[in-house]
C-alpha cells in the first residue's frame, strides 16, 4: 500500500482526514498530514516532510497530496516529490483524497493519475 502525505495550510489536512474518518469509519494507517503555518519555517517544515516519507513508505512510495500549487505548502510538496518513489498531485480537494485513499494499493504512477482524475471528474456545475 502506498503512503499518502497531505502538505497543506494550516489545519486543512486535519479537516480532510476527519471527512475519511467520516467516510471509511477509520482513518488509514498510510496517511499522514504536514501542515504549514505561516509562522513556520519552509527549511524545517521540509525535514518534517522528509521524516513523515521514510515513515509512510512501505516498499510501495509515497504520494504527496497539495492543497494550492504555487504556495509554501506545494513548494515543500514538490521537494519532496524525487524519483520513482514520491510523486506529487496539487490542487486538493475531497474526492482526490478519496479516490486515492481507497485507490492506494496500485502502483505510485497509476495512484497519482487516480488522484488527478478523481479530483478533476468531481467539479460539477451544479444546475437546477
Amino acid at each position: 500500500m502506498a503512503g499518502i502525505l497531505l502538505v497543506t495550510h494550516n489545519g486543512l489536512g486535519d479537516s480532510f482526514v476527519d471527512c475519511v474518518k467520516h467516510v471509511m469509519g477509520a482513518v488509514p494507517p498510510n496517511l499522514k498530514v504536514l501542515s504549514v503555518l505561516a509562522s513556520d519555517e519552509p527549511p524545517l517544515k521540509l525535514a518534517e516532510g522528509q521524516a513523515l516519507i521514510k515513515l509512510l513508505d512501505t516498499g510501495r512510495g509515497v504520494l504527496v497530496l497539495a492543497d494550492l500549487f504555487g504556495a509554501t505548502p506545494s513548494n515543500i510538496g514538490r521537494q519532496l516529490c524525487h524519483g520513482e518513489r514520491v510523486m506529487g498531485v496539487a490542487g486538493l480537494n475531497l474526492p482526490m483524497l478519496l479516490r486515492a485513499v481507497y485507490s492506494s494499493d496500485k502502483d505510485l504512477p497509476e495512484l497519482a493519475k487516480i488522484a488527478a482524475e478523481g479530483g478533476r471528474e468531481c467539479i460539477v456545475q451544479m444546475v437546477d
